[in-house]
C-alpha cells in the first residue's frame, strides 16, 4: 500500500485537512480540450506564503334626543388611531452562492510536456449567476512559480462583471476516494475584466510518490469549490404616502363625479371610491336598482361637519383630529359618527367609534350610551355600560341621573336586560 503523502512539500500548500466524503458532481472532463498559451496569464503569488494569487345630524337617537346643537368641524387630519407611518428600510445583508464542479483529468501522463502556460479548459458552468471554466496547467502556468507543479485557476467568464468570491480547492485521493483540501481560501478575491483568473500555481507536486496517490487509471480528479459573495443595498424605502394622496384628492376635488349637499353645504366626492368602501354606495350607484347617472345627492339627516368627518375615513381609513374640540364635542361627534357608520355599512369605522365611546363613559350620559348601543346592536358598548353600572361606587349615582330616568321611562326593557346581566354577573 503506497504511503499517503501530501500532494506538495512547499510553503505555497495549505496543510491537508480531515478528509470529507466524495460527493458526486457533473464531470467536466469530456468538456476539456487541449488550448494554446493563455491569452492572459493567470497571476502569481507576491510571496512564497501566499498560495493564491492576490486581488350631527339631529340627534341620531329615537329614545333620547341629546341637547341641540350645531357640531363645530373637526380639524382634517390623521387621529392617533391611524396606522403610523414608519419609514421602511431594505436591511443589508451579505449572502454566498455556492458551487462545487469536479475536473476530471483523463490520460493525465500524456498531457505531461503539452508546455508550460499551456492549459486544458474546463466546460462553462454557473455559479451565482456567473458564468466560470477552470483551467488545468499541466506542466504549470507562466513564470517559474509552477515550475515542477501543477497549476490551477478558476476563470469568470461573464464579460464586465466584477464578482467577489472565495475558492477552495480539492483532490481525490485515487485508492480511497476522499475528498483532500489542498487550499482553503481565507479571503474573498475580486475577478473582473482585468484580473479574471485567480488559482493555485502550486497545486500538486508532479513527482511519482504524490502521483500514486492521487492517479486511479491514469485519471486525476480536482474539485473546485466557488463561494459567490453578494451584498445586497442599504435602501431607505419611503413611507406609503398613499393616505396623504387620497386625503389630497378629496381636498382637491380633482375627478370628482357626484355632489352631496348637507345642510346648505356641498362636498364633491368620486363614486368608485365611495362604491369600494361602502356596501350601501354600491347598490345606489352601480347596483341594478340604483340610479347611476346621479350627480347630486341630498343628506338631510346629517350636520354638514359630521358628513365632512364621514368622507374624510371613507378616503384615508382613519378618524380627523378632534383634538380642537370640547369633550362633550367629540363624544357627540363620534355618536353621530357611529350612526352613519352604520347606516353605510362600514363596520370598521363602527367598532373605532364603539371604542372610542367605551373611553369616555361617565355617569350623565350612561343612560344615552346604553339607548345607543341597543339602537345600533353595539355589544361592546353595552357590555362596558354594564360594567361601569356595576361598579360599587358608581351604581347609585348612576340611577339617580337624568338620562338613567329618561331610560327607563323611554325603555324599560333595556333595564331589565341590565339589571338581569347584572344579576348573572354576582353569581359569576
Amino acid at each position: 500500500k503506497p504511503k499517503v503523502t501530501q500532494p506538495a512539500s512547499n510553503n505555497q500548500i495549505s496543510p491537508l485537512l480531515k478528509p470529507s466524503s466524495k460527493p458526486s458532481f457533473p464531470n467536466l472532463a469530456a468538456a476539456a480540450a487541449p488550448v494554446g498559451p493563455c491569452s492572459v496569464a493567470p497571476p502569481l503569488p507576491t510571496s512564497p506564503s501566499e498560495p493564491e494569487a492576490k486581488p350631527p345630524l339631529p340627534s341620531p337617537l329615537a329614545l333620547i334626543a341629546p341637547t341641540p346643537f350645531l357640531l363645530p368641524t373637526p380639524t382634517m387630519a390623521a387621529s392617533q388611531s391611524s396606522i403610523a407611518m414608519v419609514p421602511s428600510r431594505c436591511t443589508a445583508e451579505t449572502h454566498t452562492a455556492r458551487g462545487k464542479v469536479a475536473f476530471e483529468i483523463a490520460g493525465y501522463s500524456r498531457l505531461k510536456g503539452l508546455g508550460r502556460g499551456k492549459c486544458l479548459r474546463s466546460s462553462a458552468f454557473s455559479i451565482g449567476g456567473y458564468e466560470w471554466c477552470i483551467r488545468y496547467y499541466p506542466d504549470g502556468c507562466q513564470g517559474e512559480a509552477g515550475d515542477g507543479y501543477v497549476s490551477v485557476f478558476v476563470v469568470l467568464l461573464t464579460k464586465n462583471a466584477e464578482v467577489r468570491a472565495l475558492n477552495n480547492w480539492m483532490l481525490v485521493n485515487g485508492v480511497s476516494g476522499q475528498s483532500i483540501v489542498v487550499l482553503s481560501g481565507k479571503a474573498p478575491r475580486v475577478f473582473d475584466r482585468k484580473m479574471p483568473a485567480w488559482g493555485v500555481p502550486k497545486f500538486m507536486k508532479t513527482t511519482a510518490e504524490v502521483e500514486s496517490v492521487y492517479l486511479q487509471n491514469d485519471r486525476l480528479l480536482i474539485e473546485c469549490e466557488v463561494n459567490v459573495i453578494k451584498e445586497s443595498l442599504d435602501i431607505l424605502v419611503p413611507p406609503s404616502d398613499i393616505l396623504d394622496n387620497l386625503a389630497t384628492l378629496l381636498e382637491g376635488k380633482i375627478g370628482a363625479d357626484v355632489t352631496f349637499k348637507v345642510q346648505g353645504e356641498v362636498f364633491s366626492a368620486h363614486k368608485i371610491l365611495l362604491a369600494m368602501r361602502s356596501a350601501v354606495f354600491n347598490a345606489e350607484f352601480y347596483g341594478p336598482m340604483g340610479d347611476k347617472g346621479a350627480q347630486d345627492i341630498v343628506i338631510d339627516d346629517m350636520q354638514p361637519a359630521v358628513f365632512k368627518a364621514f368622507l374624510y375615513f371613507i378616503y384615508t381609513d382613519s378618524m380627523p383630529s378632534m383634538d380642537d374640540l370640547e369633550d362633550d364635542d367629540k363624544r357627540e361627534m363620534v355618536k353621530h359618527l357611529l350612526v352613519a357608520a352604520d347606516k353605510y355599512v362600514m363596520e370598521r369605522m363602527k367598532r373605532i367609534c364603539e371604542g372610542m365611546l367605551c373611553r369616555v363613559l361617565d355617569v350623565e350620559t350612561l343612560g344615552t350610551m346604553l339607548a345607543l348601543a341597543d339602537q345600533y346592536h353595539c355589544s361592546n358598548l353595552k357590555d362596558a355600560c354594564v360594567e361601569f353600572m356595576l361598579s360599587s361606587d358608581r351604581m347609585d349615582d348612576v340611577i339617580a341621573s337624568q338620562g338613567y330616568l329618561q331610560l327607563k321611562r323611554s325603555s324599560p326593557d333595556i333595564i331589565v336586560e341590565v339589571l338581569e346581566r347584572a344579576a348573572k354577573s354576582r353569581r359569576i
